[in-house]
């Protein structure tokens, strides 16, 4: 069974950064290769809100709110990918979710995942 397992969130002042981790495992039928991976996030109140994805070769996206701030990237040795969140604001508050999809980042929409972790969460304090 193909599990994600996030880390990295934390307290942190306006501004400030972190970076996210994802390590995936159970790869037995399929390859970590071959996902299309992301992250979103969810707060109280608010609606599920896609953040990244990048493609299996390396392509990525990004939703408005982050472009510029946030960069996803993927370590297909280390079944890994990762978020760096630069300059958060207190806006960036939430529970962040890896994500992922089996194939191509392509033929999926952008908000739609299939498989994801439990939440890191992230405080930004202003």
């Amino acid at each position: 069974q193909v599990k994600f397992m996030e880390s990295g969130g934390g307290s942190v002042q306006s501004g400030g950064s972190l970076r996210l981790s994802c390590v995936g495992s159970g790869f037995t039928y399929t390859n970590y290769d071959d996902y299309c991976l992301g992250w979103y996030r969810q707060s109280p109140g608010k609606e599920r809100e896609g953040l990244a994805r990048i493609e299996t070769d390396g392509t990525t996206e990004y939703t408005d709110s982050v472009k510029g701030r946030f960069t996803i990237s993927r370590d297909n040795v280390r079944n890994t990918h990762y978020l760096e969140l630069n300059d958060l604001r207190p806006e960036d508050t939430a529970m962040y979710f890896c994500a992922a999809n089996h194939g191509a980042c392509a033929y999926y929409s952008f908000d739609y995942w299939g498989e994801w972790g439990q939440g890191t969460q992230v405080t930004v304090s202003a």
